[in-house]
C-alpha cells in the first residue's frame, strides 16, 4: 500500500457570488502535529464561525501551517472570463506562492475540479467541514477578502459593502441602482439588475 502524501494541500475560495470585487483563494498545508492544536481550537468551515472567532484563528493557523498563501481574481477578470475560471485562476494563484515544494496532493473544496492544477488533485463535497486544510485556507481567504471589502467601502461608501461585504442584497441593490455600478462591480453579474 502506498505510503499517504506529506504535503497535502487545501484550497477553498471566498466571494465566488458576490456581486462586487475580487474573487479570494486560500491555500495552507499542514503538518499532522498541528491538526490536534487547531482542532480544538475550533477550525472548522468559515462560515459556520463567527468574525470574531475566524480573527483569532488566522494567526493561530499562520503559526501553525507548514506553508499558506493567498490568490485573487479581479472583477475585471471575473467578467472577461466567467467566474468558474477566474476563481481557478485564483486558487491556482494561491497554490503557486505555498512556500516549499509543490504539494503532493491537493484537496479542492467542492465538485469542480481546479483544471489549471497540473498534479494530484481531489475534489471533496463540503471539505471545509471534512479536511483542516481545506477549513484553513477558507478562515484565511475570508478574513483577507473582508479585509479588503471594509477597506474599499470606505473608498465606495454609497453601495453599503461594510453590511453585506458586496453579496445581493436588497440594501445592495437598491444601491446600485441608485449610484449606478462602480468599477469594482462584477458587470457580468448584474445584468438582471441593471435591466430591472
Amino acid at each position: 500500500m502506498a505510503p499517504l502524501p506529506q504535503r497535502i494541500a487545501g484550497v477553498d475560495e471566498v466571494g465566488r457570488g458576490c456581486w462586487f470585487g475580487p474573487v479570494f483563494a486560500g491555500a495552507v498545508i499542514l503538518p499532522d502535529q498541528a491538526r490536534a492544536t487547531l482542532a480544538a481550537a475550533g477550525l472548522t468551515d468559515s462560515k459556520k464561525l463567527t468574525a470574531r472567532r475566524r480573527a483569532q484563528l488566522v494567526p493561530l493557523i499562520q503559526q501553525q501551517a507548514c506553508s499558506w498563501a493567498l490568490g485573487q481574481a479581479s472583477a475585471r477578470e471575473i467578467d472577461q472570463v466567467g467566474i468558474r475560471v477566474a476563481t481557478e485562476r485564483a486558487m491556482l494563484r494561491a497554490l503557486q506562492r505555498l512556500a516549499g515544494a509543490q504539494p503532493e496532493l491537493v484537496l479542492v473544496d467542492g465538485v469542480l475540479p481546479l483544471r489549471l492544477w497540473p498534479g494530484p488533485q481531489q475534489t471533496v463535497v463540503r471539505g471545509d467541514s471534512e479536511h483542516l486544510e481545506i477549513a484553513a485556507a477558507s478562515v484565511l481567504a475570508k478574513q483577507a477578502r473582508d479585509a479588503l471589502i471594509t477597506r474599499l467601502a470606505q473608498r465606495y461608501p454609497a453601495y453599503g459593502l461594510e453590511r453585506h461585504a458586496g453579496y445581493g442584497t436588497a440594501l445592495h441593490r437598491a444601491a446600485v441602482l441608485e449610484a449606478g455600478p462602480s468599477p469594482l462591480h462584477r458587470r457580468s453579474f448584474l445584468g438582471k439588475v441593471l435591466a430591472a
